[in-house]
């Protein structure tokens, strides 16, 4: 799994890939939460166009970038989860929380 982040302005894009499971959720959890706290993005777009798998935890990582952007003032979007993760997300009912789109986070 690897998350790799790039900044344009006031936008932040983090694409994770590999698998998203609770032994890398933490890691992903944390390392957003300081390039949210280092670059106070406006809009973060999660690109999970690399995700090979997900399970709950992933469900926790959109859930905790959710919060925190909400509480910094900004919004969050969601771009290219293939269709493994986006079963996941939809069981949870995230699609009403979250704003996904189904290319990447240039669409």
């Amino acid at each position: 799994m690897s998350l790799t982040c790039r900044e344009q302005g006031r936008a932040l894009t983090a694409r994770v890939s590999g698998e998203l499971d609770h032994h890398r959720a933490r890691e992903v959890m944390e390392e957003l939460d300081r390039r949210i706290d280092e670059s106070r993005p406006r809009e973060l777009t999660l690109d999970l166009s690399g995700l090979t798998f997900t399970d709950s935890s992933g469900i926790a990582v959109l859930l905790r970038a959710q919060r925190r952007m909400v509480q910094a003032g900004g919004s969050l979007r969601v771009a290219g989860a293939p269709p493994q993760a986006r079963k996941v997300f939809q069981a949870a009912g995230l699609e009403r929380l979250i704003r996904f789109e189904p290319g990447g986070p240039d669409t």
